[in-house]
């Protein structure tokens, strides 16, 4: 048996062997470090959507989380659980950067964190340049929007009520700091996607000085997928900079920056793509870097992201494992990924929206939605009715989701089926809803 010194510099030239390559060859080129429990599955024949029902499959999927049994999780929508695999990576990254410290951390990490940056551009579809790491999308949102120099007083800002809570915030914030005008609206319930195409337009037309809009490509609240290509296509045209929050959209359902086609994003990878908690991504397209101010007197180069965002001491470890998750996702595929979640996600739905009294605020429309929906009872749309709601889900049926709230039409409860749930979860939650609704 191997020392764990030997163990340990293994794993740490394995790791660096990874981030060398190129994220098209990560599923074939990254293998385990200890082979058995977490070889890389290879999805059965057939089309996305025909795997997409295949229970021994996923369950073998399911199989590669360790997930609690004490409840039933459909909050995955929070952060994303890592895969076994992902989690012994991060725990011997861990241990790699505690043991070598500050060695490690001046003269070694620069180096592989610029590697593992080139992975992440390939699989957004950027330029090295064009992203920097950081803890969150809050964070690289919250600098995008606090640090754009495009407004004055006079203009306007526009933003709407499906948009990220904290997020409105920093667009309250812009408004206040420059003496622009915030204007918000409420994207249309039920959506679709000319409904809500019309509402963008409307909202633009209505907002000749407008400056700035920020867009949820996937919100955290129904889970609402939205057209954010042609939403740039209407800004653009009229000098409007469109500031994307993806948060929840990278690894949910196929996408490339160039979907999008904006010029300033942020994202998370521990949500969809199951890195660990604390690594996200701003992104600013080639070009476009003078619009957002250097970070707190930054002294750096004006053509460089980095000195646009100041995260403080990196999580070292976090940023070398997002290989390993990346490599896990590559073994899925994301077109079969995002086949099984909309699969998982439609089995509850379509049986929920036959049960009186429950409305499902999320459309079945290709491209709409993806994971990510959820539903309000009739006449139940305040905080307090929906808190009720989920904790009556928790409490008498083991079920975990969450409520929302912001909605123009009132609070709802979210769901959120990910990998290690299965089709004998969703059908368990609409057991529960239609025991809720009829009381």
């Amino acid at each position: 048996m191997p020392s764990r010194r030997a163990f340990l510099r293994d794993a740490a030239l394995a790791g660096a062997a990874s981030m060398a390559m190129p994220s098209t060859a990560l599923a074939g080129a990254i293998t385990p470090l200890v082979r058995g429990a977490w070889e890389p599955l290879q999805p059965p024949a057939g089309s996305p959507q025909e795997v997409a029902n295949n229970e021994a499959y996923w369950r073998q999927v399911a199989d590669r989380y360790r997930v609690t049994d004490n409840v039933t999780n459909m909050e995955a929508g929070y952060f994303g659980l890592m895969a076994g695999s992902v989690l012994e990576a991060y725990h011997r990254n861990i241990d790699r950067a505690n043991r070598d410290s500050s060695i490690f951390a001046r003269r070694e990490f620069p180096a592989l964190s610029q590697q593992v940056r080139t992975q992440v551009a390939a699989f957004l579809g950027a330029t090295p340049g064009e992203i920097t790491f950081s803890r969150n999308a809050t964070e690289a949102l919250q600098a995008l929007i606090g640090q754009y120099n495009g407004v004055k007083a006079g203009d306007t800002i526009i933003y709407a009520d499906l948009d990220y809570n904290a997020m409105q915030y920093s667009m309250n914030a812009l408004a206040a700091r420059t003496g622009a005008t915030l204007v918000t609206f409420d994207i249309p319930e039920p959506a679709t996607r000319a409904a809500v195409l019309d509402a963008y337009r409307r909202v633009l037309d209505a907002n000749p000085r407008t400056k700035v809009l920020l867009v949820t490509h996937c919100n955290n609240k129904t889970g609402l997928l939205l057209p954010v290509k042609e939403i740039v296509a209407l800004a653009r045209p009229r000098g409007i900079d469109v500031i994307v929050d993806a948060a929840h959209s990278f690894g949910q359902v196929p996408l490339t920056m160039a979907d999008l086609d904006a010029d300033y994003v942020g994202l998370n990878l521990h949500k969809w793509v199951g890195a660990p908690v604390g690594v996200g991504v701003m992104y600013i397209r080639q070009g476009r870097l003078g619009a957002i101010d250097r970070a707190h007197g930054d002294p750096g180069s004006l053509q460089s992201i980095d000195s646009r965002l100041h995260t403080g001491t990196t999580n070292f470890a976090a940023i070398l494992t997002i290989p390993d998750a990346l490599a896990f996702q590559a073994s899925i595929g994301i077109t079969y990924k995002a086949a099984r979640l909309r699969y998982l996600r439609d089995r509850w739905v379509h049986a929920a929206r036959g049960i009186p009294g429950v409305e499902v605020l999320t459309p079945d429309e290709p491209g709409m939605v993806g994971a990510i929906s959820a539903f309000r009872l009739h006449g139940r749309g305040t905080r307090d009715a929906n808190v009720a709601i989920t904790r009556a889900l928790l409490d008498e049926f083991r079920i975990f989701t969450h409520w929302r709230t912001g909605l123009a039409k009132g609070d709802c409860v979210r769901v959120t089926p990910t990998l290690y749930n299965n089709a004998g979860d969703a059908d368990r939650l609409v057991s529960a809803i239609r025991v809720l609704a009829g009381r």
